[in-house]
């Protein structure tokens, strides 16, 4: 970035001096790019938690209200999914179940690259949409609800016991997409750990040995995740936003009619640009969301 820089302000001064105004626009172009960056650069260093650098399991449920929640928990997994390829991570689908007319009821889907647990932690909870209704003959004005949540990919540095006696596993038929051994063999599998009621599911291998081995997997992820929610001063927060996907636990509000603006609730960060947002454009949420997670976390060390 320093080369970048030093580089930038030599084209700047040179086109100044020649009165070239298209070299000038594209040294401007190279300086933003520089600071978009070193800003990105900044947060990351705050990405100090012990599971930040891991990959990361995203999971979208829909709330309340059929195909209008479902159809919003589907625009919701594909802004993540947009995101996550803007910013070189690779997405993998576990698990989904589709909704009866659009969108899924529920989603699963592995993040993989650097600090993608660090990036997403902070998007656990409800997520609210107002909007016009394409399902509704009479164009009136719908809110729908879906909720995130996040845990990090358990490496071999941490341990997490789990006690076997303590999961019940099913077996059931896979359904979707996927070749010939869809809906003709039980390959799917869920796991229960019965404790935590934790339940995690995975039917995109193809054979039943896959799905258990990957089912295991997120289940050692979602376990972990609970832990590190105790630890954090943030975590009665996000566990009050899981714990009803509607009115009065949403972390952040998609409003598309009758204005066109995001806003979360927990920081204030806005914007008019919704159809920016929806295509992926989250960094702005995302960097305020952590910066001011590291700061209540220095607070309470600091009380």
């Amino acid at each position: 970035m320093e080369q970048d820089l030093e580089d930038g302000v030599m084209l700047a001064d040179m086109a100044d001096e020649e009165g070239d105004e298209a070299a000038l626009e594209e040294a401007r172009a190279l300086l933003r790019g520089i600071k978009e960056r070193a800003a990105r650069a900044e947060l990351e260093a705050l990405l100090s938690g012990e599971a930040d650098g891991n990959d990361a399991y995203l999971e979208v449920n829909s709330g309340a209200g059929g195909t209008e929640s479902n159809d919003w928990a589907g625009m919701l997994l594909r802004m993540y999914s947009r995101w996550a390829k803007a910013h070189g991570y690779e997405v993998t689908v576990e698990a989904q179940e589709d909704g009866e007319q659009a969108g899924v009821k529920s989603a699963t889907v592995l993040i993989s690259g650097p600090n993608a647990y660090g990036w997403l932690k902070s998007e656990s909870g409800v997520h609210r949409l107002v909007r016009i209704s394409p399902y509704d003959a009479a164009a009136k004005r719908h809110t729908s609800f879906a909720s995130i949540g996040v845990s990090p990919v358990v490496d071999d540095t941490i341990e997490i016991d789990i006690n076997p006696s303590d999961v019940r596993t099913d077996t059931y038929r896979a359904s979707g997409a996927g070749g010939q051994h869809i809906n003709k063999t039980d390959s799917a599998v869920r796991l229960t750990h019965i404790p935590t009621n934790t339940v995690v599911s995975c039917q995109t291998g193809r054979s039943q040995h896959q799905n258990r081995e990957q089912a295991w997997k997120m289940l050692r992820a979602r376990l972990y995740e609970l832990e590190l929610q105790k630890r954090e001063a943030a975590a009665q927060a996000l566990n009050d936003a899981k714990t009803d996907i509607g009115w009065g636990h949403q972390i952040r509000s998609y409003v598309l009619q009758p204005y066109q603006m995001v806003k979360d609730l927990r920081t204030e960060v806005e914007t008019s640009d919704t159809q920016g947002v929806l295509d992926g454009d989250l960094d702005a949420f995302m960097g305020a969301a952590l910066a001011a997670r590291v700061g209540q976390t220095r607070g309470s060390v600091a009380d």
